[in-house]
């Protein structure tokens, strides 16, 4: 029998499971791997031709929408620096302060929490730092080392419109999905400049340099459904995530249950909506792979990334279908 690391949420076969590699992802693989049939096919590369279909939810307007959405991510890298931003915009010489001590790590935890709710994060946890989850490569294949002495994982949730991405796969719920994505920059930037004010390091990251599903459920955030995503009591899957590495002394929160599992076994909800057909609809989980875009070793039902990328390229952008099917998502 496989020897297993158990969490009170999932299951990891430890003779089976490495770090994985990020360039074996779908994006990464989009890059870098030759024997994918999606290889160097973006998902905007079909644009004009659907365009030119004038389909409701798919106009020119509606994808500039898009596009602009996507700005703060795409183009503020300091969200994501491992090091102290310095190119600021201002003309205001910022103080340099002693570190703050921490003689309360609860108080601490919950006044950090607090302010990356006030940063725009709708849900927020902390957990130790589980090295499992940290990529082992980046998707330039650079070595991926976390320094020891982070400890602790500040895991966000942003939550998205329920209204916007009940529209799925319509471009008015690409631009959720992408609005969230800055919003994520923001809000992780944000927070890991709070950290570094206070004397301590931060590493900000969105769905870079390690798994987020994982340290968001060892964080108590929510467990991880059929739909290989994350369901919160709150948003079900109808949320982006991000996370920050610090060295900051906090206290992690504890996982929890609130029956996803059990409810998914029964449930195919988002397999009937996935158009793609990428969602198993399995009665039970399992540590069979879906592609090769699925690291082995871990119980669940592994989505199929492959055709959910084929979809997005054929559609001219990403698909919320599974978020909007799935009975945990907020009622609009």
């Amino acid at each position: 029998m496989a020897q297993e690391l158990e969490s009170s949420i999932y299951k990891v076969d430890s003779k089976v499971h490495k770090r994985f590699d990020q360039r074996m992802t779908v994006f990464g693989r989009m890059l870098h791997d030759e024997s994918a049939d999606y290889y160097g096919k973006g998902m905007y590369e079909r644009i004009e031709k659907i365009l030119s279909k004038y389909h409701f939810g798919y106009t020119r307007l509606d994808h500039a929408r898009v596009m602009g959405a996507w700005t703060a991510y795409d183009y503020f890298h300091e969200a994501f620096s491992w090091e102290k931003m310095v190119d600021a915009n201002s003309v205001m010489k910022k103080a340099e302060l002693e570190k703050y001590p921490v003689s309360d790590i609860g108080k601490m935890s919950e006044e950090l929490k607090n302010t990356a709710k006030f940063y725009g994060a709708s849900l927020v946890g902390i957990t130790r730092l589980d090295h499992r989850w940290i990529y082992s490569r980046n998707r330039d294949g650079k070595e991926i080392e976390i320094p020891a002495e982070y400890k602790f994982a500040v895991v966000m949730a942003i939550g998205m419109d329920p209204l916007a991405i009940s529209t799925s796969p319509a471009f008015t719920a690409c631009a959720e999905t992408a609005i969230g994505y800055s919003r994520m920059a923001t809000c992780v930037g944000s927070t890991a400049e709070f950290i570094r004010s206070l004397g301590y390091n931060a590493i900000p990251m969105g769905n870079d340099t390690a798994l987020s599903i994982p340290m968001a459920i060892d964080a108590g955030l929510g467990e991880m459904g059929r739909n290989g995503l994350l369901i919160t009591k709150k948003y079900g899957s109808c949320i982006r995530l991000c996370k920050i590495f610090t060295d900051m002394p906090l206290k992690a929160d504890k996982p929890i249950r609130i029956g996803v599992a059990k409810f998914c076994r029964k449930c195919k909800k988002c397999a009937e909506a996935c158009v793609a057909g990428a969602i198993r609809s399995d009665m039970e989980p399992s540590y069979e792979i879906s592609c090769p875009s699925n690291n082995p070793g871990i119980m669940r039902w592994a989505v199929d990334q492959d055709k959910c990328y084929r979809f997005w390229i054929k559609n001219g952008g990403d698909c919320s279908n599974c978020i909007a099917a799935c009975p945990f998502f907020p009622k609009i």
